[in-house]
């Protein structure tokens, strides 16, 4: 474990420091706030440092009262030193506060910037990555990352930096004024106490990766396990659910004990170097003054400069430790920001550029994963007003066209026109404005249904909105709800039915109107008298559109112009409705199954 961790050592410190670097241009936008900070931060320095100095006056003179001043001197010179020792005070917080106030808009707005981005990043990340992660771990590593830029911030401009600018003001002081002994000292007991905190530290540091991996999975579970709420209670498996929940945080806990039982052995040994660090240097101050060589004033001079060192040293400890923590934070957020972007736009890719709307594929194959083909030289034309029917069994390819054809995945050989126009070639933001989806799935945000409705065109009127929802025919329902269109859907849209969430699919892109529709099982959730209804407003609008109909239900595509027939990732069959009935193969085979199916449950009903 030991050779593992030092192997380790080097690559850690490199990860922290190119995180380091690539916080430059977030801070650097606030140039002029960093650089009036750093000043406002100098003279609070200057302000404290000076403060002990004139206190060494006031001591020197009251102790020489009556003795080599007269009294007039006496009352004039302590009360002007006691006003400068007033003002240094006041000064100090004044710039100390300025300097708080100054740099707020720079932690804040690296904070608003850095989570921007990432959120940006995730946007651009492909569906293959999407599919993978866990929402619970990632909205935890966005949240701690954006925490770590402030906090990083916050420890080297309110911690670092100013225990650093007052280590180099009191040493000008000890080896101007004492001798260098005092120094000696005081620069072994400050190197010796940041070896051993860097030491410790880094020693203890695998306990915190530990435990921020252990979290981020903890969260992972428990909002996985909420969001499959309903699957949870169908199985009866809120204790599996609250068990492996539990068994994570006792790892996390476990990590946690020894993270903490770590940092008190290095509080401890952090206090005895500081204390036997303080002890030598009173011991040689007293020993001057018992000399003759030092004056009271000296030794509470050395005293207090010692104090103030050494006081925000021993946070210093604390700081370095919250550093690496931050640090080890920052790394997860990092990670997000290093995945590579699989689907790219083209350097100077143009706009899409619709003049009829033919959709073409052409010898297309694409696989998920290298061992697992799913699509094997499929072609077929889309022209523009036509209706295209996929069908075939569960895993046959057809949804994967959809996803090929937004471009969610590029494909492995072959390629996708529109209009001419290879879609990897134009800019993905123009082809996705050119299509519109009607999902077997619908997810809705938790917002009001109006929200869900003109998602698809945000500048769209209130009646242009509810005219789409008449041709979904679900405007009737949302005025019998209490608040109409603004009642709130809930997580995913939980509180509609799925039929419901599937014409408010239906709805937005009615209301998007774009030249190529897909319907991946639009229908799918409606009931008969329903989907009759709604497959006249779906025909009415695909007159206009060049679309693909991904369908289970032979009967909504008996109309299309070309039926495909997939199986295993290849078009088997290809026709019109009628003359794929007339080859009585696997469309025909399909066609009598589902006519058998849906008599039963006439009969049944």
């Amino acid at each position: 474990m030991k050779h593992l961790l030092y192997t380790r050592a080097p690559e850690t410190q490199r990860q922290d420091l190119q995180n380091l670097k690539r916080m430059l241009p977030y801070i650097w936008t606030y140039k002029g706030r960093v650089l009036f900070a750093l000043l406002a931060l100098i003279l609070a320095k200057l302000a404290t440092v000076g403060v002990p100095l004139i206190f060494k006056d006031i001591v020197d003179a009251l102790d020489n009262h009556g003795t080599s001043l007269n009294i007039q001197n006496s009352l004039v010179l302590p009360i002007t030193l006691f006003l400068a020792y007033g003002a240094l005070r006041l000064s100090s917080s004044l710039f100390n506060e300025l300097r708080d106030a100054v740099f707020a808009r720079v932690r804040y707005g690296a904070m608003h910037q850095l989570s921007h981005q990432v959120l940006e990043h995730l946007y651009r990340l492909s569906l293959r990555f999407h599919l993978e992660r866990r929402t619970g771990n990632i909205s935890r590593d966005i949240e701690r990352g954006a925490m770590s830029v402030s906090s990083i911030l916050n420890y080297m401009v309110f911690n670092i930096l100013p225990t650093l600018a007052e280590f180099i003001m009191v040493a000008f002081i000890l080896l101007h004024k004492y001798e260098l002994h005092f120094t000696v000292i005081t620069f072994a007991t400050v190197f010796v106490y940041i070896g051993f905190t860097f030491s410790v530290t880094n020693w203890r540091m695998h306990y915190r990766h530990r435990m921020n991996e252990l979290d981020s999975r903890a969260s992972g579970q428990a909002v996985d396990g909420l969001l499959n709420y309903e699957t949870v209670k169908y199985f009866n498996n809120e204790a599996f659910e609250l068990q492996r929940y539990n068994e994570t945080l006792d790892e996390w806990e476990r990590s946690a004990v020894k993270s903490q039982t770590s940092m008190s052995l290095l509080n401890f040994g952090q206090g005895i170097i500081i204390a036997v660090g303080l002890t030598l240097i009173m011991i040689s101050a007293g020993q001057g003054v018992v000399a003759g060589q030092l004056s009271l004033g000296d030794l509470v001079l050395v005293n207090t400069l010692m104090l103030q060192l050494f006081i925000p040293l021993g946070f210093l400890g604390i700081i370095y430790r919250m550093l690496k923590h931050t640090l080890a934070d920052m790394q997860q957020v990092m990670l997000l920001l290093n995945k590579e972007v699989e689907v790219k736009d083209e350097t100077g890719a143009s706009e899409l550029k619709i003049r009829r709307g033919e959709v073409r594929f052409e010898q297309v194959s694409f696989a998920y994963q290298a061992d697992r083909p799913i699509l094997h030289g499929i072609s077929f034309t889309i022209r523009p007003g036509e209706k295209v029917a996929v069908v075939g069994p569960s895993g046959a390819g057809k949804s994967t066209l959809a996803r090929l054809l937004f471009r969610f995945y590029d494909v492995d050989s072959g390629r996708i026109m529109i209009d001419g126009q290879a879609v990897n070639k134009v800019t993905q933001d123009s082809l996705r404005r050119a299509i519109g989806i009607v999902p077997q799935d619908t997810v809705l945000f938790n917002e009001s249904i109006y929200y869900n409705l003109s998602y698809a065109k945000p500048d769209a009127s209130r009646e242009d909105i509810i005219q789409a929802a008449k041709l979904a025919h679900i405007h009737e329902l949302i005025e019998e709800l209490p608040q109409g269109y603004d009642s709130i859907v809930g997580e995913r849209g939980l509180k509609l039915s799925g039929g419901e969430k599937q014409r408010v699919a239906i709805a937005r892109v009615i209301l998007k109107n774009p030249p190529i529709l897909i319907f991946d099982e639009a229908t799918s959730s409606l009931d008969s008298h329903s989907e009759q209804a709604i497959s006249q407003s779906l025909a009415e609008l695909s007159q206009q559109h060049s679309t693909l109909v991904i369908a289970h239900r032979l009967s909504t595509i008996v109309d299309a112009d070309e039926i495909l027939v997939m199986e295993r990732g290849r078009i088997v069959e290809r026709g019109r409705h009628a003359e794929l009935l007339a080859k009585k193969t696997l469309y025909a085979q399909m066609w009598a199954l589902q006519q058998q199916e849906e008599e039963v449950s006439d009969l049944q009903g």
